[in-house]
């Protein structure tokens, strides 16, 4: 049966394109113009007839919603981050989409402990709240928040339309008001001078690649501003920020590949920044300033002949000396250093090792021997992730760790480095019963076609093991060398809890498993990235676990190529596909350097433009060219924003009229008023959320199963 909504189709000549002497035929490229009345008119009646075709389901979907909300402390405060004068927290209110960012002052210098928020002679300042800023627009997005080092100004910017494009403004703290400074069309990453007399912040090219760095002069118009860095190779992106110990401000300028990092002493702010090393083809890195024996150096973490990286310190003042060079931390396979970070007595280092998340400590020493050992901080849940964040004081002695699981929800815990003891300052309040114990997570791992084994990480409402098989949520993404890592989710629990078991394939392109890993699933490797996860969902259906009637595969974005490749080559395996964001044009994108984003892409996915090597691979596996008319598709759910600038919602769009001319049973839902990320404000997300999980149970038979505790 077609699955066609009663929308108008105006009349379009199909559009050819001819690369390597291949011409393809482009019968829905006519979608791309979103201005076209017409094309409206055709989203439009698609959310229409997915809005009809899932009504059946607006019970379930108001009961999963409520079941987040009640869950959900919808009154809450975030752990206080102390920063000069300062404690900085957020705090959110029952009923309001948006959270509101605050402070109050400290006691005094050697305060390091948090203060209770609660008590009657807490002193809170307003600095921003995003529910006032939001008033009057269907779409809010907070970019740049910085408040300079003596606390008096405040650097923001914000986006109404979901195309990321922020305009920065700056609000003087003592008084609340914001000052003249208004700075249209900048992107997130605006940071102060030490001295706050400065903001720099970096603008976008016609491609939304972050290609220039302004100065601003606080209190001078926007017309004034200087261009202190542009970058011309599209492959590179830039950005800014300033080092802990505020003593250099630095430019980051990266491809996928390569990156070149340039500093400028803080004291001469007019000054020229400086490179550190030369950009060399395959060869990243990324600095820290610390201060050693005394001696301002700069840590540097790279891999430079070091495929998982590798960490040296060389003097600030001569970083291409290799005569002063020293090693900090040796390349290790199969440890994966991400990031080191820098304070007055000691570094924090973050790594992969085993599939999972890392940090250590390493103490700065006197004497010939500057650096203590490696002490990895312990945890004893089998799948958990760990990272630094909040901790932007030099001097602190403490390190404040995030940690999560698929069973812990989200804890905030302050390391103490003097003597290794852990404090747990906050953990994600979950309302109700909620018992972590009734849940269980494990690991198991799938065979590939050629051996490679590929983990999958698990959670699920603990049972009678012979209850098999259960109904499974298939995630995967495999692209960038990012990692999805466990961690916990209120949302998630509405689908645990009606006996769904959620699953993360951990399939090659992603980080997991070190850079190895990532290499083995990019450019003329990626269709490893989509055997992967079949393997996974064979596995997960051989070992009896779930089966093809029972299991729905997902995947966002990049996640979304993922779901459209497996969609042509295995459809039997699944009993639904949720495609969010997803990048499922991929060739036609690619093809494309006017497009936002595209020549940066060409380090991840090749470059099919100028090497038929890759254009064959590329059209081989992208899923709208591969839509087939002699297969049975499973049903399909394709969510899509209208203003996104790094999926276009065309491709979307475009990938379903296809699957529709194979009578493919697919539904379309587009966000006229949103961005990559989709709606915003808390209760639209969760709004979201609970449409989508209720699409999913319903293609696993559970639309009418009620959440219980003994399934």
């Amino acid at each position: 049966m077609t699955h066609f909504p009663d929308a108008p189709r105006a009349e379009r000549h199909p559009f050819p394109r001819t690369h390597h002497g291949d011409t393809v035929v482009d019968d829905f490229e006519w979608l791309r113009d979103k201005d076209d009345p017409a094309v409206r008119a055709y989203l439009d009646a698609e959310n229409a007839f997915t809005q009809a075709s899932t009504a059946h389901l607006a019970d379930l979907r108001q009961s999963i919603f409520d079941e987040i909300k009640s869950r959900t402390l919808e009154t809450d405060l975030s752990v206080p981050v102390r920063h000069g004068r300062y404690w900085y927290y957020s705090r959110t209110v029952e009923g309001k989409q948006y959270g509101i960012h605050c402070r109050i002052p400290i006691s005094h210098d050697d305060d390091w402990t948090p203060p209770d928020l609660a008590s009657d002679d807490a002193r809170e300042e307003v600095l921003l709240d995003d529910n006032i800023e939001a008033e009057g627009t269907d779409f809010y997005s907070l970019g740049s928040f910085d408040v300079s080092t003596d606390g008096r100004l405040l650097a923001y910017s914000v986006d109404t339309t979901g195309d990321e494009r922020y305009t920065l403004y700056i609000r003087d703290l003592e008084t609340g008001s914001n000052r003249a400074d208004v700075v249209p069309n900048t992107f997130p990453g605006a940071t102060f001078s030490p001295d706050a007399s400065v903001v720099f912040y970096p603008t976008v090219d016609d491609a939304w690649r972050p290609d220039t760095i302004w100065r601003h002069a606080v209190g001078t118009d926007a017309s004034l501003d200087i261009a202190v860095f542009t970058e011309p190779d599209e492959r590179f992106w830039v950005g800014v920020g300033l080092t802990r110990s505020g003593r250099f401000l630095v430019l980051d300028i990266a491809s996928k590949i390569t990156s070149e990092v340039r500093i400028l002493d803080t004291l001469d702010l007019e000054g020229e920044f400086r490179v550190v090393w030369p950009r060399r083809e395959g060869i990243e890195y990324q600095v820290e300033h610390a201060v050693i024996a005394s001696e301002d150096r700069l840590l540097i973490v790279n891999n430079d002949g070091a495929e998982d990286f590798h960490v040296v310190d060389v003097p600030a003042d001569s970083p291409r000396d290799e005569t002063a060079w020293r090693t900090v931390i040796p390349s290790h396979p199969g440890r994966r250093i991400e990031e080191v970070d820098a304070f007055a007595g000691h570094l924090t280092v973050e790594y992969r090792r085993d599939g999972l998340t890392r940090v250590a400590i390493i103490r700065l020493l006197d004497g010939a021997a500057p650096f203590g050992p490696i002490e990895e901080i312990p945890f004893d849940e089998p799948l958990f992730q760990v990272g630094t964040g909040g901790n932007p004081e030099w001097t602190q002695h403490t390190v404040r760790l995030g940690y999560t699981s698929f069973v812990t929800p989200s804890t905030v815990y302050d390391f103490s480095v003097a003597d290794g003891t852990m404090t747990l300052l906050k953990r994600q309040a979950v309302q109700g019963d909620y018992d972590p114990d009734d849940y269980r997570q494990e690991r198991v791992w799938a065979t590939a076609d050629d051996g490679a084994r590929i983990p999958i990480s698990l959670v699920s409402r603990r049972v009678d093991e012979s209850r098999m098989p259960r109904p499974t949520l298939l995630y995967g993404y495999g692209s960038y060398e990012a990692s999805i890592d466990p961690g916990f989710s209120v949302p998630r629990l509405s689908l645990l809890d009606r006996g769904v078991v959620f699953a993360i394939a951990h399939v090659r392109g992603g980080g997991e498993l070190g850079r190895a890993w990532y290499e083995q699933g990019k450019t003329l490797a990626k269709k490893n990235t989509f055997t992967d996860f079949v393997a996974a969902a064979d596995e997960l259906i051989d070992s009896g676990r779930t089966s093809s009637d029972l299991m729905v595969a997902q995947g966002g974005s990049a996640g979304g190529l993922l779901m459209g490749a497996v969609a042509n080559m295995a459809p039997d395996r699944f009993a639904g596909i949720l495609a969010q964001v997803p990048f499922v044009d991929a060739l036609t994108s690619i093809l494309d350097p006017d497009l936002p984003l595209t020549v940066i892409e060409w380090d991840e996915w090749g470059d099919p433009l100028h090497d038929a090597e890759v254009y064959a691979y590329m059209k081989s596996y992208s899923p709208y060219e591969n839509v087939r008319d002699d297969i049975r598709y499973p049903p399909i759910l394709a969510v899509t924003s209208l203003n996104d600038t790094r999926v276009l919602y065309v491709e979307p769009a475009k990938w379903t009229a296809r699957l529709r001319q194979a009578e493919a049973p697919v539904l379309l839902l587009t966000e006229m008023t949103a961005g990559h990320g989709g709606v915003s404000g808390r209760y639209e997300r969760w709004k979201e959320v609970a449409q989508e999980y209720a699409w999913v149970l319903d293609r696993m038979g559970l639309a009418s199963v009620e959440p219980i505790k003994n399934i």
